[in-house]
């Protein structure tokens, strides 16, 4: 008997940044993207940037990530794919029982 209808909290995209991201304790994740798959597995690309490197302190499009505020941002659903579990992607009317999250939403204060 197989058990039906229940969804997983995360989407996979989100349990392989994490995975990625405690594998490498010393690089922050920018962001991922799908590779492929079979009928078995999802493959997808993690970006990561070490904040330490000079090059990175350097640039000025990446720099923000070495703020002390950005670290283990994936764990905190700062990516685009966390973005998106969290349903903080829709804006405008609507909108307003999405944020900070879902969870606190439904229960709005009144």
């Amino acid at each position: 008997m197989g058990v039906l209808k229940y969804k997983p909290a995360k989407s996979l995209r989100l349990i392989g940044e994490e995975r990625t991201a405690r594998k490498f304790p010393n690089l922050q994740v920018l962001n991922s993207y799908w590779v492929g798959e079979d009928g078995r597995s999802k493959w997808f690309e993690v970006m990561m940037v070490d904040p330490d490197q000079p090059a990175i302190k350097a640039d000025k499009d990446l720099n923000w990530i070495t703020q002390k505020q950005h670290t283990k941002r994936v764990f905190r659903g700062l990516t685009s794919a966390g973005k998106k579990v969290r349903s903080l992607r829709r804006k405008g009317k609507g909108a307003e029982k999405f944020r900070p999250s879902k969870k606190t939403g439904s229960k709005g204060e009144k």
